[in-house]
């Protein structure tokens, strides 16, 4: 799935409980702490490529460690419930970071960053449907879209 479509999701589901900019970030978060580094490093560096993903040779070894820890249901109810200690309301919108992870599980295929649910656990992955194929992107934007019209009108 991508970023933004994640952190819309964040929002949508987990912003409502007072903290929506922290449900909107928790949303994006895992590709922010993967990808989200490695562009902002190349654009810095100049080495700047917008459009297909990146040619697999091309990432760096730290994109895969930080993604397999940021996409994790492991590490991230870890997180929670430290969080959930001291913080309850803050805990509800990192819910957005599960979210995300059980959004890319099945739209992420073998070949392109699988998403290792119990990393460090075990290294099980599925070989899902890329997200940018139409019949799952149209879908997804559709859901955004009545999840956006259903807080609107009942929250």
């Amino acid at each position: 799935m991508d970023t933004f479509s994640h952190a819309l999701w964040g929002r949508g589901l987990f912003g409502y409980g007072g903290h929506p900019r922290m449900a909107l970030f928790f949303g994006a978060m895992p590709d922010l702490f993967s990808f989200g580094i490695l562009i902002v490093m190349r654009i810095l560096s100049g080495d700047v490529q917008f459009g297909n993903s990146p040619v697999i040779n091309t990432i760096p070894d730290w994109v895969y460690i930080n993604y397999d820890i940021t996409h994790s249901f492991v590490s991230a109810f870890i997180c929670i419930g430290i969080v959930y200690q001291y913080r309850k309301d803050l805990a509800f919108s990192m819910l957005g970071w599960p979210f995300h992870i059980l959004l890319d599980f099945p739209f992420h295929s073998k070949e392109f960053f699988p998403t290792k649910l119990f990393w460090p656990i075990t290294d099980f992955s599925f070989d899902g449907i890329p997200w940018s194929k139409p019949e799952i992107w149209f879908p997804n934007l559709a859901g955004i879209i009545l999840l956006f019209i259903y807080r609107k009108y009942k929250c």
